[in-house]
């Protein structure tokens, strides 16, 4: 049976000769990044700066555009709805709803309440109204910055176990390069930093290890069945072989994250262009970044030395 193939089967992309220009754009990358986090910070969202909270239940199901079209026009800083389900919410499907406002200056908690309840009319039941305070929202911003940083450590310390240090640290930089970068376009563009947005994160940064620890794997196979070859030539020789697999997987993946950006309205927009970016950059990486690395680390053991590694580089 023929095998459909997007690629030559055996590329000679000089990757590891390309280093300097993929470092190259990684740090406007990453200096873009940091520029506009220490300046402009993150745009919090209600998760991370507190505000109103109310559970609301219907008699019929509940169109969530709708409702979130009605709210929208009394004008608050952010809202969002989310359906809520199990118990009396089952009976019928979709008839709770969680409303999460966030007030600004001319709106006090109370008032905001007062208005939802004036906005939305009779057919309701309020089930609970509760008010997140800006500390407890703080807390969670720096519990998800926190959570960040260990897996991104923790992944650097199962990657050096199961391969070798080198190994490790590079993905390690790899990786945080990855997170760093995708968070840097919340700042940029100034989207909205919830605990959504930790998520999407996270799951960069497990997708990121993902194609990276593939690419490890096949260097490690081929330094035991190419005794004599650089680590440079090594280098290329594993990530051409791997190429196609790298890039299929990243376009299958964006192929299910596309239809969630166009179609899947601005409660899911955020965190789909955060994948769908975090994609890109993390493909990139794994492709010129990650196994280059090793370059200016201390040869594996049964490499040739890192002097001559670079000489041939």
């Amino acid at each position: 049976m023929p095998i459909l193939r997007f690629l030559p089967e055996a590329t000679k992309i000089n990757f590891v000769g390309a280093r300097y220009f993929a470092f190259a754009i990684d740090g406007l990358l990453l200096l873009a990044s940091i520029v506009s986090i220490a300046v402009h910070g993150f745009n919090l969202g209600i998760d991370f700066t507190g505000g109103v909270l109310m559970e609301v239940k219907a008699a019929q199901t509940i169109d969530v555009g709708e409702m979130r079209d009605d709210i929208g026009t009394l004008g608050f800083k952010e809202t969002e709805i989310q359906f809520v389900g199990g118990g009396e919410c089952e009976k019928p499907a979709n008839s709770c709803v969680l409303i999460r406002v966030q007030p600004d200056a001319n709106n006090s908690n109370e008032t905001v309440v007062t208005k939802v309840r004036d906005k939305l009319g009779a057919g309701y039941t309020y089930r609970r109204s509760e008010v997140v305070g800006p500390k407890v929202s703080g807390e969670l911003f720096h519990a998800g910055v926190y959570a960040t940083l260990l897996a991104v450590v923790a992944i650097a310390i199962w990657v050096a176990f199961r391969f070798e240090w080198q190994y490790g640290i590079s993905a390690a930089v790899a990786t945080g390069h990855d997170v760093l970068v995708t968070a840097g376009l919340f700042s940029i563009l100034h989207l909205d930093f919830t605990l959504t947005s930790v998520a999407a994160l996270l799951t960069l940064a497990g997708y990121s290890i993902n194609d990276t620890v593939v690419v490890f794997d096949r260097i490690r196979e081929n330094r035991r069945k190419y005794k004599r070859i650089s680590l440079p030539e090594l280098i290329n020789l594993s990530t051409n072989q791997m190429l196609t697999r790298t890039i299929l997987t990243s376009v299958a993946t964006a192929s299910a994250i596309i239809p969630l950006l166009i179609y899947g309205g601005p409660t899911l927009f955020d965190f789909s262009a955060a994948i769908l970016f975090g994609i890109i950059v993390g493909t990139f990486s794994s492709i010129y970044v990650a196994a280059a690395l090793l370059l200016y680390l201390p040869a594996p053991a049964g490499s040739i030395d890192a002097g001559a590694a670079e000489a041939s580089a």
